[in-house]
């Protein structure tokens, strides 16, 4: 597809959004409605947090030196590598998306993928708010019980995805 015909596309589906909701409103259907709620705090939400993420990144990219990530966290960390991940990402705050953009310059500076992985993996699950607030409506019996589960799967995964990408000489330009 070539670049004019992307950005018809991506117009042309907008507009069909648009149009959809719109027509939802008029005759009254209440889901058009609170879609059009949940995205505008969506987006108010990305344009508060996304600057503050991207600050941070820079100041980490600056501060940070390659090869104090490469030793930590790089191809050769092992174990104590995954350990100081799960713990990066357990003292981090925020929605999903601010994971992203710490991930890639943890890559930039040398981490190994399966590093990467795990990172984006307890960032979703294993974040101390998130446990918090967990802990306080399910108990600790709950929390506890799915860390146990939720942990190894992703670290399986994170060495699954690092195999069967070295295998394939996956690169990131």
């Amino acid at each position: 597809m070539r670049p004019k015909s992307k950005v018809i596309f991506k117009l042309i589906v907008i507009l069909i959004i648009v149009l959809s909701v719109m027509i939802a409103k008029i005759t009254g259907q209440t889901f058009a409605i609170s879609a059009e709620i949940y995205f505008k705090n969506f987006i108010l939400e990305m344009i508060l947090f996304l600057p503050l993420i991207f600050i941070l990144i820079g100041l980490l990219d600056f501060w940070l030196p390659d090869s104090l990530v490469e030793s930590h966290i790089g191809k050769d960390s092992g174990i104590k590598g995954s350990l100081w991940i799960i713990c990066l990402a357990m003292l981090a705050a925020g929605p999903l998306y601010g994971a992203f953009p710490v991930a890639a310059m943890l890559w930039k500076k040398g981490s190994s993928i399966r590093n990467i992985f795990i990172y984006i993996g307890a960032f979703s699950t294993l974040k101390i708010p998130m446990l918090t607030f967990e802990t306080s409506f399910l108990g600790w019996k709950f929390t506890l019980l799915r860390t146990a589960i939720t942990l190894p799967v992703f670290i399986v995964i994170a060495f699954i995805l690092e195999y069967f990408l070295e295998k394939n000489d996956f690169s990131v330009n």
